[in-house]
């Protein structure tokens, strides 16, 4: 009886902690707008329009006589970028900016493990408030539509559940540490060629199925402060301009409180985007800094009339509410921030280690016992070359980058010999905003392939590093293909056929075409830009110390035209329109319901290990449509290593009124085991997420009926599948 009345009591007195916590954040609101509503009472128009738009390329003016400060931002999305002059984009050179460098996006999603996005998360704050920084501007969590989108190495997926699950954990972790993201790019920047012109339609239903679900749960889960406008049209008019995106959706459905800013120079207009709801101008090409939109041109309209007052102190309140959430008027108890901890590393480590996906891996060559081999071929340019430093708005001044021969080298040198050839080499130039560099990336250097294949010979293994660098993965404009560059298909080929003991590495952050070389090579690694630790992480992973986990977050095609927007030909679009004529159909919902099969589908991933998924059951049969599906099963390590498998729940609606995907997903997990351990996953689904957007009552709906859940470790590879109903 004592037991339950202190059971009780202590649930009593949880639910009285809940209240008070509650009661506190309503008082602490309640402070802070009325902090907010009388700085804006004492501040002139000019005042106000300041803090509007940039007095620099990376940063706002504050209102020094009010105590409000100057508002500084940073790129980006996986790591904080090197020191920018204020008035043109040139290095400041400064000596104390490096930073720890993350593998990128796509790297973060292949290691569907939110722990480390919230770990991620963490670092860059620390050391975003270590070089006093107020925004950071990340995470990109568009969808990847095409292969061929330059900046698909920066975003994570082609899946908006995936996309969701990793960027609210990163949100939620950055911001603790008093720094306000900038979640871009809002929305439907699917492409980088015509970024700026481009003029995107779809239907109702994609945006609310596929591109939506990713920043809604940034806003409404992760409570992201700041949204950045991205440069393209949707349906007619400029994102930052856009009534319907900016103040319906994000600012009445979304509840968003925060500030709506432009990417930079993505502002076109001074009424229309003050009227839809843009907060702040960054970046626009003019350089007297009070003739961009929001500066003196917004003061003009508020005094003939045309932008009422109120709509100015709406964007005021939106930027002193993000300033008083990260603790900018409290400078004492604001973080300090840390800069190149080694639990920093740790965690660059960490991403990179269980984001690689190993393909293939036929007769078990790897992981490769070092102890054993007396000599190792290492090949090719992405062996040597640093990463780091490109992708524009993504590059880094990383404190230091392992490459992997530097890796492979120290950790194996002393008792394997190691020969080195180039193999491949770079042959394009990158141009800013220009298509050139990649125009004679496919011719063949034949002295270096015979120079590779000698080195193959007098090797007992050979470790190819192949892939792509930042000419192809990068902000500013899409691959012109998907084929692997600088000849490596003839380079692997050759160098297969003087020793099969061939694994091929791949370092690229969007997919390349890999059916030239599978059938070649026994194994295939793809490790993603690695990061600052990336060599080391790919040795270890190579040398079986640590066991590949990663899952691929997008479909790897065949070829081009298996992928659906390329299928349609409506990439890059026509006459500066694109029409997304595959609709909810992207990816893996396009390849399963088409029957396409990929050269390797999503959610895909080898282990050194085996992993057994049973039992897989829910806890009901029938459900109603306010109800919650509580799915379970077994995973068990049926290998000799230890190692992590990730389960993957999709589900199907295999009778409804409209056109649904083959399977969708709705929930993952990723699970560490011991050889031989057994762990219960449970996963659970909302009904109301079993929905699809019905266009003609405006509004979600569940129909009633039977539903399939599958349980796999990839979007083909279904272990079991249970049907429900839905009353």
């Amino acid at each position: 009886m004592k037991k339950i009345v202190r059971q009780l009591a202590l649930g009593f007195t949880g639910i009285m902690m809940t209240g008070i916590a509650s009661a506190q954040l309503v008082v602490n609101d309640k402070m802070q707008e009325e902090k907010i509503h009388s700085l804006i009472s004492r501040m002139t128009l000019e005042e106000k329009v300041s803090l509007l738009h940039g007095n620099s390329k990376f940063y706002v003016s504050g209102v020094k006589r009010l105590g409000i400060p100057e508002w500084a931002l940073s790129d980006g999305p996986h790591g904080v970028r090197a020191e920018i002059n204020r008035h043109d984009w040139a290095y400041a050179g400064w000596t104390n900016d490096s930073a720890t460098c993350f593998p990128p996006g796509t790297a973060l999603a292949a290691t569907w493990n939110p722990r480390l996005a919230y770990e991620r998360g963490i670092v860059l704050g620390e050391e975003a408030r270590f070089r006093k920084k107020d925004i950071l501007l990340g995470p990109g969590i568009n969808i990847i539509r095409s292969p061929l989108c330059g900046r698909n190495f920066e975003y994570m997926s082609e899946d908006p559940f995936l996309i969701s699950r990793m960027s609210v954990a990163y949100i939620k972790a950055l911001q603790s540490k008093d720094v306000a993201v900038s979640v871009k790019h809002w929305l439907a920047n699917n492409q980088e060629e015509h970024r700026d012109s481009i003029d995107v339609y779809m239907s109702e239903r994609a945006l609310r199925e596929i591109y939506l679900p990713g920043f809604k749960a940034s806003v409404t889960e992760g409570g992201a402060y700041t949204v950045m406008a991205a440069y393209n049209k949707f349906r007619g008019d400029w994102c930052s301009e856009n009534k319907y995106l900016d103040r319906e959706i994000l600012r009445k459905e979304f509840d968003f409180k925060g500030v709506l800013m432009t990417d930079w120079a993505a502002a076109h207009s001074t009424i229309k985007a003050a009227l839809a709801g843009l907060d702040l101008e960054m970046g626009t090409d003019k350089k007297d800094y009070n003739e961009w939109y929001f500066a003196n041109p917004l003061i003009r309209a508020v005094e003939e009339g045309k932008v009422p007052v109120a709509v100015v102190d709406e964007k005021v309140a939106n930027v002193l509410r993000v300033m008083i959430k990260t603790k900018m008027f409290d400078e004492g108890n604001r973080e300090k921030g840390k800069m190149n901890t080694p639990e920093h590393q740790q965690a660059a480590y960490n991403d990179a280690a269980e984001a690689a996906v190993l393909l293939q891996n036929n007769g078990n060559i790897l992981p490769l016992n070092f102890s054993k081999i007396k000599s190792v071929a290492v090949i090719g340019d992405n062996a040597t070359r640093r990463h780091c430093n490109g992708g524009l708005s993504s590059e880094i001044k990383s404190l230091y980058e392992i490459t992997p021969l530097e890796a492979i080298r120290k950790k194996f040198g002393a008792t394997v010999k190691v020969n080195f050839a180039q193999g491949y080499a770079r042959q394009s130039t990158f141009k800013e905003g220009s298509n050139a560099g990649q125009t004679s990336a496919d011719k063949i250097d034949w002295k270096l392939i015979e120079e590779a294949v000698e080195v193959a010979k007098q090797s007992e293994v050979v470790i190819v590093f192949g892939g792509l660098n930042h000419d192809f993965d990068t902000e500013s404009f899409d691959k012109q293909n998907m084929d692997l560059p600088y000849g490596q298909d003839v380079l692997i080929r050759e160098v297969a056929k003087a020793n099969p003991n061939t694994v091929v590495v791949i370092i690229a952050g969007s997919p390349v075409k890999l059916s030239g070389i599978v059938q070649r090579v026994p194994a295939i690694l793809w490790s993603w830009f690695g990061g600052m630790e990336g060599g080391n992480a790919v040795a270890d992973l190579l040398s079986g110390k640590i066991n590949p986990s990663g899952k691929l977050p997008f479909t790897l095609p065949v070829s081009l035209d298996q992928s659906p927007a390329h299928a349609l030909g409506n990439f890059p679009g026509r006459n500066l329109i694109v029409n997304y004529e595959e609709d909810i159909l992207v990816g893996y919902r396009w390849f399963d319901t088409k029957k396409i099969v990929p050269q390797f589908p999503f959610g895909f991933g080898l282990s050194y290990a085996g992993f057994s998924i049973n039992n897989f059951s829910t806890d009901k049969s029938s459900y109603g449509k306010g109800e919650t599906i509580h799915a379970k099963c077994t995973v068990k390590n049926t290998g000799s290593r230890a190692g992590a498998e990730v389960v993957q729940l999709y589900v199907s609606d295999p009778v409804c009124s409209v056109l649904r995907p083959e399977k969708e997903l709705k929930g993952f997990e990723k699970i560490f085991l011991q050889p031989g351990e057994s762990k219960t996953v449970e996963l659970t689904v909302k009904i109301s997420d079993l929905a699809f957007y019905d266009e003609t009552k405006k509004a979600w709906n569940v129909e009633a009926g039977d539903f399939v859940l599958h349980i796999g470790n990839s979007s083909r590879d279904i272990s079991k599948s249970v049907k429900v109903s839905v009353k």
